[in-house]
This record gives structure tokens, C-alpha cells and sequence, in this order.
């Protein structure tokens, strides 16, 4: 999850919203005058030493940005900026219940670990256990609710859940004792929520910079002593906002209480797009292959009269003439007609050529959707059956359950590092991203994190103090 998410963000970094938001980071940091807001790093032991105190809001200190080495921005500005460069194409990790989960608490750790004094470095075990702490909360407070389970209609998951996680992550790195972590919670809960109806645009990307960044601040601001309502977990007017049907429920302890990680893994997506239509792109690409068998290996565009597309009812994924990149990613028809006209799907399959192709928007013309009532809209259950009817009436089908890269199929080891370096290579030179895939892979060996900032901000190991070259 933590490499993935690197290199989809890495990759973000190039995107023109990334770029704006970090222009806008920028220029706040020329133009404001900032009120540090100090936080007390942690001891090994939990508890607080008042001489390492340092100002996690300062224009004085900075984390990296990822995929520069030219800039830093405070800590807050560096998670938003990082977060939505994560969310920028929409080609994060999706869990189930359905969210985001690790755009908006990497972004927010590593961030906040790069804030800490010389005397309390953070190590790679302290990274993972605030990571995957941040995930937990996400995983349990969606698990109170059934609503949930499916693919959301009125607000984007990860602007809440998400904000959650990465307030808890954040109070895990900062070693906030219980009542702090109520508290936060109780900040982050004000913080949250965004509505559906910016999907599929620009302003989607920063529901997980905002929740990255939100969650930090809600941490910092309850180790300051800012309070909540202590209740807000529990309450229909607090987390039961967002679900109609929430219904929180006391847990066990995490020694009877297996981690929610440890009995699902996560969907890592093979291309930037919403997750519903990676099951469309499968089956279209299996048509197409039955189709070239069948036609002496050549695709009979001409020959077809009806595209019929059966997926389950998702109105902000049904855009029969997206005009943007940002539409197209949200688009059942659009990549429907897109791996049938090329076999498969990829970063390049959304730009602005390929999105106002003729071939392509010919086809859109002639895609039509069906909503089979058993086909709900669960991540965990949903189907796309895609059938092609050709001149005289022949029909072309296949169907897709299950997709390459879902929880229940997951990708393979070698199949994520391509990913990731496919991503991460355009924007980083290969040793610093080799420098990445061994730090994740050796993170809770690493005695300081920030090793994995100086890989991200594109410097080599040659950058790294001589007691951090393990590599």
C-alpha cells in the first residue's frame, strides 16, 4: 500500500491540479504571516519532553514535497500538496467498505515525521504502526455502518473516514494520550466531509489533500489542548451525519481483535480511473480479443451496431460524452469503448488525443447501459457484462467478476514494482526510486525515516548521512 501510494502520488505530481494547489502552497507561504503552533515530540517511552518543543505551522520548518528537491512547504501545506498529488488521477488503493485509505494518512505521517527534532527522529516501525493505525480507524468506523458497503452517493469517503485516519495516524506519531485522542477525533470530525458532486473534476483530488492535511491539524491542535465532544464516535449527530445507518458497537482489544488488514487486502489499481470501471475494462477487453479471433485479426469497427454495457447503478460513473480527462476516468462508457478500441487501459488512455479520438467518440454514440437488479453497487459484489452486437445480429459477450488488481485477486509482487516504477521513473532519476522500493521494503528496519524524504524529494543515497546508507 505505502509503495503504491508513493508512486501514484509521485506521478500526481505532474498533474495540473497538483500544480496549482502547489503554486497556491507557495505563494501562501510568501504571503502569510505564520503563528507557529508547537507540538512536544515524543520519547521512546509515551511521554513528553517540553525542550523539544518545535513550530509544526512555521514557514521556518518544511517537509518535503514529493518529486522535488528545488522547494519544501511547512508540514500542513506539504500533506495537502502530497495528498492530492495521491488522489490527483484517481489511481490510489480502494478498500472495502469503500474509501481511499492511504492517500490521506501516508501523506499526513510523513509529513509530520520530518517536523521532529534531531534529539527524536522518527524510525521506520514508528511510520508503519502510525500507517497502519490510520488505516484501522478508517476500517472500523466504516464497518458500523451497512450504507457503507456500497459505492457512495452523496459524499466522497475518503474526505471523511479519511480525515479520521489521519488524525488518529498523526496522534500515534505524537504519542497523545487517550483523552488527546478523543479530542482530535472530535477536530477531525468537524473537519470532514465533501460532497459527491465535485466528482469527476478538479476539486476532487483535494477531498484527500484536505483530509491529509486536516487530520495533522486536528492532531496538533488536541496536543495543544483544544477539546471536543468526547462522544462524537458515538453519536447520530456526530459520525451519524454522514451514514443513516450508522451504528457504532464496543470493540474488543486488538489482542482478541484481529487488525482489519490482516483479513483483506486492498484493490491496487492497473490504471487511473474509478474502480467500478476497471471490471468494464476487463470485460471489453475480452471481447475485443473474441472479436479480432473472430474477424481475421482485425477489429470490424464498422461492423457494430450496439455496445450494451450491464453495470450496476452509479449515477456519477455514468457519463456517456465525458469532455475532460476528469470525466473520462468516471466514465463506464468511456473506457468500455477505449479498451475495446485498444485491448487495454493505461495513463496515456486519458489524455486529451485519446479522450476526443473520432474512433472513439463514434463508439460512445452506439454504448448503451443496463442495470441488472441483481447487480448492486458493492465493490465486493458488483459484475460488468459487456456485449457487443454486430451487423446481422450476432452478439459478442463476456463478463468480468473479478478484475486483476481486486482484494480478491490481488497483483502480484513484480506486477506492483512495475507499477510503481512506471509511475515514479518520469518524475525521479532510477536511483532514488530504487532507493524507495528498498526503503518500503526494509521501513521497519530503518532506525530513521527521513531517509524515505530523501529518496522522494529525488536525491540518492550519496545525499544520506553516512549512518543511513543501510542500502
Amino acid at each position: 500500500m505505502i509503495l503504491d501510494t508513493l508512486g501514484v502520488g509521485l506521478l500526481g505530481t505532474s498533474t495540473e491540479v497538483c500544480q496549482k494547489v502547489t503554486q497556491y502552497s507557495k505563494e501562501c507561504i510568501n504571503e502569510e504571516e505564520f503563528i507557529p503552533l508547537f507540538f512536544h515530540s515524543a520519547l521512546p517511552s509515551g511521554t513528553c519532553a517540553p525542550e523539544l518543543c518545535v513550530p509544526i505551522y512555521s514557514s521556518d520548518l518544511s517537509s518535503t514535497i514529493w518529486g522535488h528537491l528545488d522547494f519544501r512547504l511547512p508540514p500542513l501545506y506539504a500533506a495537502f500538496v502530497n495528498g492530492v498529488a495521491v488522489h490527483s488521477m484517481d489511481f490510489d488503493d480502494t478498500w472495502h467498505p469503500a474509501t481511499h485509505p492511504s492517500g490521506a494518512v501516508l501523506s499526513a505521517v510523513i509529513a509530520l515525521s520530518e517536523a521532529f527534532p534531531q534529539k527524536k527522529k522518527i524510525s521506520g516501525l514508528d511510520l508503519l504502526l502510525a500507517f497502519n493505525v490510520g488505516i484501522e480507524v478508517q476500517g472500523r468506523l466504516l464497518h458500523f455502518s451497512r450504507e457503507a458497503r456500497n459505492i457512495p452517493k452523496r459524499f466522497h469517503p475518503p474526505a471523511v473516514v479519511g480525515t479520521m485516519g489521519s488524525a488518529a495516524a498523526c496522534a500515534k506519531l505524537l504519542a497523545l494520550d487517550q483523552m488527546e485522542c478523543k479530542n482530535a477525533l472530535a477536530i477531525a470530525a468537524s473537519y470532514a466531509g465533501a460532497p459527491l458532486a465535485n466528482a469527476a473534476t478538479q476539486i476532487k483530488p483535494l477531498h484527500v489533500g484536505n483530509a491529509a492535511k486536516h487530520g495533522l491539524e486536528a492532531a496538533c491542535l488536541a496536543l495543544q489542548g483544544l477539546q471536543g465532544n468526547k462522544q462524537i464516535l458515538d453519536m447520530e449527530s456526530g459520525m451519524g451525519a454522514f451514514y443513516t445507518d450508522y451504528n457504532p458497537q464496543t470493540l474488543p482489544t486488538l489482542q482478541s481483535y484481529p487488525w482489519l488488514l490482516d483479513q483483506q487486502d486492498v484493490a491496487i489499481k492497473r490504471f487511473p480511473a474509478h474502480l467500478a470501471t476497471h471490471w468494464v475494462a476487463d470485460a471489453a477487453s475480452s471481447v475485443r480479443r473474441k472479436l479480432v479471433e473472430s474477424s481475421e485479426n482485425l477489429l470490424p469497427l464498422d461492423k457494430i451496431e450496439k455496445i450494451i454495457l450491464k453495470v450496476p447503478e452509479v449515477k456519477y460513473v455514468n457519463r456517456p460524452s465525458p469532455a475532460s480527462e476528469h470525466e473520462a476516468r468516471h466514465s463506464f462508457q468511456f473506457v468500455a469503448c477505449s479498451a475495446l478500441l485498444d485491448g487495454n487501459m493505461s495513463v496515456q488512455s486519458f489524455s486529451t488525443e485519446n479522450v476526443h479520438r473520432p474512433a472513439l467518440q463514434e463508439l460512445l454514440c452506439k454504448t448503451q447501459l443496463e442495470h441488472p437488479p441483481d447487480n448492486t453497487p458493492s465493490f465486493d459484489s458488483l459484475y460488468c457484462e459487456v456485449s457487443i452486437i454486430l451487423e446481422g445480429g450476432n452478439t459478442i459477450s463476456d463478463r468480468c467478476t473479478t478484475f486483476y488488481g481486486h482484494w480478491r485477486k490481488p497483483l502480484k509482487k513484480e506486477d506492483l514494482e512495475k507499477k510503481f516504477q512506471s509511475n515514479a521513473l518520469g518524475i525521479l532519476p532510477a536511483e532514488a526510486v530504487e532507493g524507495i522500493i528498498e526503503t518500503v521494503y526494509n521501513l521497519e528496519k530503518v532506525e530513521d525515516c527521513s531517509v524515505l524524504s530523501t529518496f522522494l524529494s529525488g536525491q540518492s543515497a550519496r545525499a544520506l548521512p553516512e549512518k543511513l546508507r543501510f542500502l
